[in-house]
């Protein structure tokens, strides 16, 4: 069976990512699979929206195959993770200035990539088995895929936190984020999808959606905007701990255990990353700040450190190389955001 299945019924283009066994992680060809599946949509006036979902019911998609990211930086071959980084970005903005209604369904695990397939559409629906994250912290690395850009522009310093600690949203905290537009009871998916064929006008989908919309839950994250907002607003990762452990909040607390287990490196460079996506005009402008990041962090390693303690060998232990922030030089994050990757 196919890793990536795409088909055409009833005025819809239906990506189905299917490798439910492992989440449907992103491999190269998924990626390239999706990309020339809108382009052979763009220009056919059969297809009238396009619809992208995950097989299985677990989620839409827990992000890229790691795996392989940590081989290439293992056997000196980060050319491919670059590759692999350039497609994958370039699909981000694709989805995101994409001429047709793109339907995200956004069910379950949608993490990392799964938000870079997803995030940037026009038409995003969230259910209540959605868990959206950007986790990249916790393997060394950094959030991409659009993801500081959508973190940037979440209210107040919401996308700090969640970018730094790598914490998981429900579908009510991510509409409230701007990673989502529509909460829909999973149930009702398959009957929004009948109607979306049944009315595919590239000025309706939209309208067909708010049929089947309902009013999400109130977003517990908003909840601890407060004290989000007083700690996440400092200059440094060092300082943000500071103002974390004055905090009273038992959130606050349970913050600076995740913090202090992530790598020195990759919270200095998602800090740095986040900020800088706010004076940017544009996701693609954004993109290319990140594959900067992700070229610098794949030669670092921290990211080959945290994939294996994270899937490899799942102890959960990792040994960063750098292991305190006090360790961190400051020049590291200029290092990491103006960084020029090799062009092969």
């Amino acid at each position: 069976m196919a890793d990536l299945e795409a088909s055409v019924a009833d005025g819809v283009g239906r990506i189905t990512l299917n490798r439910p066994r492992v989440l449907n992680a992103l491999t190269h060809e998924m990626i390239l699979g999706v990309r020339d599946a809108l382009e052979t949509w763009r220009t056919d006036s059969e297809v009238a929206l396009v619809v992208i979902e995950g097989a299985g019911d677990r989620g839409l998609c827990a992000g890229g195959d790691i795996r392989g990211l940590r081989e290439h930086a293992l056997s000196g071959r980060n050319d491919l993770s670059r590759s692999f980084w350039r497609e994958e970005y370039e699909l981000c903005a694709t989805i995101d200035e994409y001429s047709k209604p793109y339907v995200a369904l956004m069910t379950g695990i949608t993490m990392g990539g799964g938000v870079g397939v997803s995030a940037h559409g026009s038409i995003r629906i969230v259910t209540e088995t959605s868990r959206v994250a950007m986790p990249e912290t916790r393997i060394g690395f950094s959030p991409d895929v659009g993801g500081t850009w959508l973190l940037a522009h979440a209210p107040g310093e919401l996308g700090t936190y969640l970018g730094l600690t790598g914490a998981s949203m429900s579908g009510a905290d991510a509409i409230a984020c701007g990673f989502a537009d529509y909460y829909v009871p999973a149930d009702r998916l398959p009957h929004l999808i009948q109607a979306l064929g049944e009315r595919a006008d590239p000025g309706s989908p939209g309208e067909v959606v708010l049929l089947f919309d309902e009013t999400p839950p109130p977003s517990e994250l908003l909840q601890h905007r407060e004290w989000i907002d007083r700690c996440f607003s400092a200059d440094s990762v060092r300082e943000i701990l500071e103002r974390l452990r004055a905090e009273p909040a038992d959130a606050a607390a349970r913050a600076v255990a995740e913090l202090e287990a992530l790598s020195p490196v990759a919270l200095t460079v998602a800090l740095a990353a986040i900020r800088r996506a706010r004076e940017l005009g544009s996701l693609r402008d954004t993109l290319a700040q990140e594959y900067r990041t992700s070229a610098w962090l794949a030669e670092q390693p921290d990211l080959a450190e945290g994939i294996r303690a994270q899937v490899v060998d799942k102890d959960r232990t990792p040994v960063w190389a750098v292991s305190t922030l006090d360790a961190v030089p400051d020049t590291l994050a200029e290092s990491a955001l103006s960084h020029q990757p090799p062009r092969h």
